[in-house]
């Protein structure tokens, strides 16, 4: 009897305020990154289609008498996770910004559950994770321990690469202006070049 072929269950995980600072450091306030434009790219490059995307991320606050530099910062960041949204794929978590210090408050620890608790619950056989944060490289760890038969890739922009994943996970770069250099060679490695044109749209 021929073995049915079995469709792998591709999650996506997204470190949304990382991400947006990196597309920010890239093109500015006069330019955003199409979130919904650049998954579409990048799963025709992996050849494979996301069954659920995540995505965590919290809004800068918003100042009572802003600078044109901040509202220019704050209508760039409405426009790059209004295409997030727009995404009908995507499950949209926002975390919230403490009043004294400023600082990002439980996006970080809800990725981190959710991508575990996924895992555990075996929703997922393959899970793709976008940031630049070593931080969750524990949790990618747990999985691996516990359900060595999930796979696991980072994807990072290529100004926001988390440089420690590159010896344990294989590694997607989106590269969308500048190749980044490297001294040493890495077997997980793989670059992908985005056009810009297909998925940078103007401020």
């Amino acid at each position: 009897m021929r073995n049915k072929k079995i469709n792998k269950r591709n999650f996506l995980f997204v470190d949304g305020t990382n991400m947006y600072a990196g597309q920010y450091e890239l093109f500015g306030p006069a330019k955003y990154l199409d979130f919904s434009l650049l998954i579409k790219e990048l799963q025709q490059k992996l050849g494979i289609k996301f069954d659920k995307i995540y995505f965590y991320a919290s809004y800068s606050p918003n100042p009572k008498n802003p600078t044109k530099k901040e509202k220019k910062y704050l209508k760039n960041e409405a426009l790059f996770y209004k295409s997030v949204k727009l995404n009908k794929d995507v499950v949209f978590f926002t975390g919230y910004r403490s009043k004294t210090s400023g600082k990002e408050k439980e996006v970080d620890v809800k990725l981190t559950a959710d991508i575990i608790t996924y895992a555990f619950l075996n929703k997922y056989d393959n899970t793709y994770l976008i940031t630049g944060d070593a931080d969750f490289l524990q949790a990618l760890f747990s999985i691996r321990k516990f359900h060595n038969k999930k796979k696991i890739f980072l994807v990072s922009l290529e100004n926001k690469i988390m440089y420690q994943g590159m010896f344990y996970f294989k590694t997607y770069i989106l590269v969308l202006k500048n190749e980044p250099i490297f001294r040493r060679v890495f077997k997980n490695l793989i670059l992908l070049k985005i056009f810009t044109e297909n998925v940078v749209r103007n401020a």
